[in-house]
C-alpha cells in the first residue's frame, strides 16, 4: 500500500465509502479504457484515478489559509479538455478576486460570490498543485448518479507536489 493511503486511513479522514467508490470505479474502468481525472506525485506515481467522462464536472475544495473558509474551483470535461468553468468565494479575501473580462461575478446570495462562464482551458489538460495540510485539506468533490463525492487529497499528499490531470486511456 502506498504511504500516502497508509497514512490517509491512519488519520480516519478518509472515508471507507470513497475508498470503496475508488476502488469499484478503478477496476473496471482500467480494462475498458476511457478518460480519467488523475492525481499523480512528483515521481509520476498514481495517487488517485477518478473516471470523468466528457461533460462532467468537478471541483477542487480547500480551505482558505488566512480566512479558513471554503474556496472551489471548478472544472468539466469539455471535448477532451480540462476547463476551468467557475471559482466560489465567500468574500475578497487577499489572493482572490475577480479579474475583469475572466468570466461574470454574481452574487451566490450569501454574501459570497461566483465567477461564472470562465470557460478557461487548462493548458496541456493539467496542472501541479502543491497540498496543503488537513486544515487547508485540498480536496476533490464531484457528483455522479444524483449522490456528492469527496476525497480529501490532503490526506493523501499533503505538503506534497502533485500533479492534477485529465488524461484519456486507451487499451
Amino acid at each position: 500500500m502506498r504511504p500516502g493511503v497508509r497514512q490517509a486511513m491512519a488519520s480516519g479522514r478518509t472515508t471507507l465509502s470513497a475508498l470503496m467508490l475508488w476502488a469499484l470505479w478503478f477496476g473496471p474502468a482500467v480494462a475498458a479504457g476511457g478518460q480519467w481525472l488523475e492525481v499523480r506525485s512528483v515521481e509520476d506515481e498514481l495517487l488517485l484515478r477518478v473516471p470523468m467522462p466528457e461533460g462532467d464536472r468537478w471541483c477542487l475544495g480547500w480551505n482558505h489559509s488566512v480566512r479558513h473558509f471554503p474556496v472551489l474551483d471548478c472544472y468539466r470535461h469539455h471535448q477532451g479538455r480540462m476547463e476551468l468553468e467557475r471559482s466560489h468565494q465567500p468574500d475578497f479575501a487577499a489572493g482572490l478576486g475577480h479579474s475583469q473580462g475572466r468570466g461574470e461575478q454574481v452574487s451566490d446570495g450569501k454574501g459570497g460570490y461566483w465567477i461564472e462562464n470562465i470557460h478557461e482551458p487548462v493548458p496541456g489538460n493539467r496542472y501541479v498543485l502543491r497540498v496543503g495540510s488537513p486544515e487547508v485539506d485540498h480536496r476533490l468533490v464531484w457528483q455522479r448518479d444524483g449522490e456528492t463525492n469527496r476525497i480529501s487529497l490532503s490526506d493523501i499528499a499533503a505538503g506534497q507536489r502533485v500533479t492534477i490531470q485529465l488524461n484519456m486511456l486507451d487499451n
